[in-house]
């Protein structure tokens, strides 16, 4: 049996590999699981009263979560086995981003995963007339539950049911997807069912997970990432288990013990955190011995013979420190993919030598999502870049002339159907012969990895004419234990200057060893001892890059950027002309004071 469209992955599952716990969530003190046949059960049951509530194919529904759940995949496939548009949104979108893409969708109900997030859409819909009602996905709330539209299929409902498979296409439009862009309104990604099915099928034949593994789901469903990875979990039969809440994220792990699971650096990023703010708080030579085993790893090779010393000092270090690593984690990870933003390549080391290999891909949600991704199998990785092409997509480097390095082009069977009522900003990204202009820029390395150098609406030119990529540098300064985030700039100025977030534990760490005396972050920014130690680390780290990327001067901020404040997209990417507006006084200092 094949499948061509996304609700085809049950049946699929049922046929291939019947799970008795095919997904699975944390209900009270115990994880409820759906049997594949349940869920084939529910689906079925669902649609039926769906259709009771006159909805046809080619209306919208919205669905706003903060994380995935068994409810939320059922109710998506419920919905688009008779051919409904499924309406992923951010839960933390705004008032207004949500007003904005329930009418431009012209959405008719809404499921949402708790009170509150109901509450933003009743707050709304006077300005949404077109919302017939919201339905919970739990029992403790307001609004209708999802389980009172269940209803035992008659025979009329699996006569239409059966008529309205039978009329879906794989070329149909399946879902779609708001893009959380960093500048304008949100654009309205029409993906298909051969779109994502497609980036389905690659990832199968790419990642080595089967019907034996487990697998941990905590990003947002609203991510297409997330969400074709957890249609890739269904199809090769893995348990799929989802998080509880994001605060039990670590606690989960442990439990569930994964094989597999996807996240975004970042998380990378507070793993490798955690380990250095451990290790601050061990005696001296406890200390030591985790400092010297992140060391180790940070030096790790994923390629070539282990020179036989080398080797001997990582079996030790796996002994004394990444064994109780791999158990924070659940002790049976087989690879951790990650996506979104760019990883750093001694982090990609560093987890890979401790036994947990972490992969780096790429992708937009344009190109449901999966572009490129680094492999499990021998030479199929290379750290800094993103990997190899999947199956059935071609990329293409749009070089000027005299430049190794260009726009990303792609083309394939994954990139979508165009912007939602928006066919100018469609065409403005297809060229003439049907390529996707993703907007990133990169090059091809080592004959076949993809290197993300850019994204070309970002890259700027200095006063002195020099070419600055700021992800390039910011992924840099980021790999300091001292910096939780920045930002750079330098567009037509005459130097790079930054915005920097400190990470204010490891930070509090330092001034407890130093003798500073720590009160609060709004105040430790201004202290002269902590001014001279950012002067004194940044200019260390300056010494690594050439002089035009240097970072002259910097500032120091207190408050954490989040997607709640605006600083952030949905998928935690920085908006950059939101920064610059809100610290503008702050970076005409910068290029105010003399050198």
């Amino acid at each position: 049996m094949d499948f061509r469209r996304i609700f085809d992955i049950f049946p699929y599952q049922q046929a291939r590999f019947p799970q008795k716990a095919a997904l699975l969530g944390k209900e009270g003190t115990h994880w409820k699981s759906y049997s594949t046949q349940e869920c084939l059960r529910l689906m079925n049951q669902l649609s039926a009263g769906l259709i009771d509530l006159g909805l046809k194919k080619g209306d919208k529904v919205a669905l706003l979560a903060m994380s995935g759940s068994p409810q939320w995949l059922l109710i998506d496939l419920a919905l688009q086995q008779i051919g409904v548009v499924s309406v992923p949104i951010h839960a933390a979108s705004s008032p207004q981003e949500l007003t904005y893409m329930l009418q431009d969708a012209d959405v008719r109900y809404s499921f949402v995963a708790n009170e509150e997030l109901g509450h933003k859409i009743e707050k709304i819909m006077p300005q949404v007339p077109g919302i017939k009602g919201i339905y919970s996905f739990y029992s403790d709330s307001i609004w209708p539950v999802w389980e009172q539209l269940l209803k035992e299929p008659s025979s009329r409902h699996l006569e239409l049911l059966q008529a309205y498979k039978a009329a879906i296409h794989e070329d149909d439009l399946a879902t779609i997807i708001y893009t959380s862009g960093s500048t304008g309104e949100p654009k309205g990604v029409m993906l298909s069912h051969k779109n994502i099915v497609s980036n389905i099928k690659a990832t199968i034949a790419i990642v080595p997970m089967d019907y034996q593994n487990r697998a941990f789901s905590f990003l947002p469903l609203s991510h297409i990432f997330e969400r074709m990875v957890t249609y890739t979990y269904i199809c090769v039969g893995a348990s799929l288990y989802f998080v509880e809440q994001q605060d039990k994220i670590m606690a989960n792990l442990k439990e569930v013990r994964p094989h597999y699971f996807t996240a975004v650096p970042r998380f990378v990023e507070k793993l490798h955190d955690g380990i250095l703010a451990d290790a601050r708080k061990r005696p001296t030579f406890v200390k030591k011995i985790i400092l010297w085993a992140v060391g180790i790893g940070e030096r790790y090779k994923l390629r070539g013979a282990l020179n036989p010393l080398y080797w001997m000092q990582l079996q030790l270090a796996d002994v004394l420190v990444y064994q109780f690593w791999r158990r924070q984690l659940g002790g049976r990870v087989k690879g951790i993919v990650v996506g979104s933003a760019a990883l750093q390549p001694k982090l990609g080391r560093l987890f890979t030598a401790a036994g947990m290999p972490v992969k780096e891909g790429y992708g937009l949600t344009e190109t449901s999502p999966v572009v490129a991704c680094n492999r499990f199998e021998p030479g199929g990785t290379r750290l800094g870049t993103v990997g190899i092409p999947i199956p059935g997509v071609a990329i293409k480097i749009n070089q000027q002339e005299g430049e190794e390095d260009g726009e990303i082009w792609v083309k394939g069977p994954n990139v979508m159907l165009g912007y939602y009522n928006k066919p100018e900003a469609t065409a403005a990204v297809f060229t003439e012969d049907g390529w996707f202009k993703t907007g990133d820029i990169g090059k091809i390395v080592h004959k076949r990895f993809l290197q993300i150098t850019g994204r070309k609406k970002d890259i700027f030119k200095t006063s002195s004419g020099k070419y600055v990529a700021p992800q390039e540098l910011e992924s840099y300064f980021r790999s300091s234990p001292f910096i939780e985030d920045l930002m750079v700039l330098g567009y037509q100025r005459p130097y790079v200057v930054g915005l920097i977030l400190p990470d204010f534990s490891a930070l509090e760490a330092w001034c407890r060893e130093n003798n500073v005396h720590w009160t609060s972050p709004q105040y430790m920014i201004h202290n002269n001892k902590v001014l001279q130690f950012y002067n004194k680390h940044i200019s260390e780290m300056n010494e690594q890059l050439p002089g035009y990327k240097v970072l002259r001067k910097f500032h120091l901020l207190h408050e954490p950027w989040t997607v709640a404040g605006g600083e952030l997209t949905q998928t935690l990417k920085v908006k950059r002309e939101v920064l610059q507006q809100k610290f503008s006084k702050e970076i005409e200092a910068l290029y105010g004071m003399r050198d």
